[in-house]
């Protein structure tokens, strides 16, 4: 809980906030474009991608990591150019027992406001997350962490659950691992964005001067990290958030704008690789794109007049035999997406094609006869009316054209009648977790590279999906292969988890697709690598 003497400290910062509304008034672009921002010496990035919130306890979403990278720290992370981890705040982290996991930190660091980072910040970062457990977090990925101990003021202690546990490492570099300042953020409840904006609580590259939410913001370089990843190389960057796509294709195309990231359509992009006034970056792949089944309110779902999991089973696996993941990938896509055959995406270790045997018609093709066979096996009735949500805005512009397609896969032959509705993501990362859609649109960028980041947050009883899906013995497996060392049993062990929840289904995968970005020709040090981390701090103009 934030102290008494540090509240009348952040509340005078506060008196300040309507500076920055005045400041961003003239810069925030009017049609969510970001042709009139401006900043001498800046780096102008233009985004479609939008913010939950700026409390890593209260997001898993890729637009607000995006920009929490930036401003946080993490305990361990990913150097340029390379998916290992190594210590970013740490100067050691190492297992000195089968459940402990002991880190030293730097000495005298510090956030961007001058207070002490230590020991007892990063308790409280991983503290505060089990306690608040948002439903929009990632607090599911702390589910082997039985308690953190600090030891002194560089010394913490993570007492692990269950022995050699082979990803924790790796989760110390992503969402649950930014270091947050406990003199600022409340240790029950998400802290306001403006709250941590004036307070300057800020652990990693950057600090942000501006705020505007989903509208525009001006990162600074941080004069007090030191960590992995050195300081930033630019004077600033400004992130201007885009209402349309082709607004951000043509600012980035006329040079208003320096880089494009996240999210341009197939179209965008094909046309962009033919225009000598940009660079197209691309990036190895590692997003998926899904549908999610609400266990609870799905046709046949468990609160629903007509409960019954065995016909709510066939309706999942209707679906999977109908989709037609190549013509989704080929027709909306136009190739820059593949189709996803199981949970885990081609390239990483364990991956399977799981759904391509039990589904369709066995080449990965859809098959009718098949879907209407499991449908009649299990007593359901047809057409099966199916309420299925998208959204607009977060997961680029072809997503109407994507579920405009499964719509009219699943409609072809009679057997469902989909009623198709799309929530912008403010409103639907709310909703999707308050059972408000049986099934709904999410795509996934991995935060760090192995297979347990494709299961993990899925498929545990307590998941992100918030979807009420419960397998035990899913369950099990998946906490087993998370703590075995010898690599051929893990990995049969990832290959049984995808099996398993291939019956299950959970959700069913569609595409996988690659990272691209776009800038000017005189932008260097983007890099896209296999970390999936988009770092500002390394973009400079020659």
């Amino acid at each position: 809980m934030t102290s008494a003497s540090n509240k009348k400290r952040v509340l005078g910062v506060l008196a300040g906030s309507a500076v920055f509304a005045l400041a961003l008034a003239g810069c925030a672009p009017s049609d969510g474009g970001g042709g009139d921002t401006t900043g001498d010496g800046a780096i102008l990035v233009g985004t479609t991608d939008k913010v939950t919130t700026l409390d890593p306890a209260g997001s898993y979403d890729n637009g607000s990591f995006s920009v929490q990278n930036q401003v946080f720290a993490f305990l361990m992370n990913s150097p340029l150019g390379s998916p290992d981890v190594e210590p970013d705040l740490a100067v050691s982290a190492e297992f000195t027992g089968p459940n402990d996991y002991t880190v030293t930190l730097k000495p005298d660091l510090k956030f961007a406001n001058g207070n002490d980072l230590t020991a007892s910040d990063v308790k409280f970062s991983f503290d505060r997350t089990i306690a608040i457990a948002d439903p929009n977090g990632a607090s599911s990925l702390l589910y082997n962490l039985d308690s953190t101990e600090a030891v002194d003021d560089t010394t913490v202690v993570f007492h692990l659950k269950a022995a050699d546990d082979q990803v924790f490492p790796q989760i110390l570099s992503t969402f649950p691992g930014f270091i947050v300042d406990e003199e600022v953020f409340a240790a029950d409840a998400i802290t306001p964005d403006e709250d941590i904006v004036a307070a300057e609580a800020f652990s990693g590259q950057y600090s942000i001067s501006s705020y505007d939410f989903n509208q525009t913001i001006e990162f600074v370089p941080n004069p007090n990290y030191d960590g992995l990843l050195g300081p930033a190389e630019n004077e600033s960057v400004i992130l201007s958030y885009y209402a349309d796509s082709s607004n951000l294709k043509l600012d980035v195309q006329e040079g208003n704008i320096d880089v494009a990231f996240r999210t341009l359509s197939a179209t965008d992009v094909a046309d962009l690789r033919g225009d000598d006034n940009v660079v197209v970056h691309d990036g190895p792949g590692g997003e998926i794109r899904y549908i999610v089944f609400n266990f609870d309110t799905q046709p046949y779902g468990s609160t629903t007049p007509e409960a019954d999991p065995v016909k709510a089973q066939a309706v999942r696996q209707a679906v999977a035999s109908l989709v037609d993941r190549e013509e989704i990938a080929d027709q909306v896509y136009k190739g820059t997406y593949t189709p996803l055959y199981s949970f885990v995406p081609a390239g990483f270790t364990g991956a399977t094609e799981v759904l391509k045997d039990l589904y369709g018609d066995g080449n990965g093709g859809p098959d009718a006869t098949k879907a209407a066979d499991i449908l009649a096996a299990a007593g359901v009735t047809t057409p099966v009316a199916l309420s299925l949500q998208y959204n607009p805005d977060h997961y680029g512009p072809s997503s109407g054209d994507e579920y405009a397609l499964v719509k009219s896969q699943l409609e072809a032959d009679g057997l469902f009648t989909v009623d198709l509705q799309s929530t912008e993501w403010v409103q639907y990362s709310e909703d999707r977790t308050a059972d408000v859609y049986p099934a709904y649109q999410l795509g996934w960028y991995p935060d760090y590279s192995d297979a347990d980041n494709y299961l993990t947050p899925f498929f545990l009883k307590e998941n992100f999906l918030g979807n009420h899906y419960d397998n035990p013995e899913v369950n099990d497996l998946i906490l087993q292969q998370a703590v075995t060392p010898d690599p051929a049993e893990r990995q049969a062990l990832i290959e049984e988890i995808q099996a398993k929840v291939g019956e299950d289904l959970s959700t069913v995968p569609l595409l996988q697709g690659a990272q691209v970005a776009v800038s000017g020709p005189d932008v260097d040090g983007l890099v896209l690598d296999a970390s999936f981390k988009f770092r500002f701090a390394t973009l400079i103009k020659s």
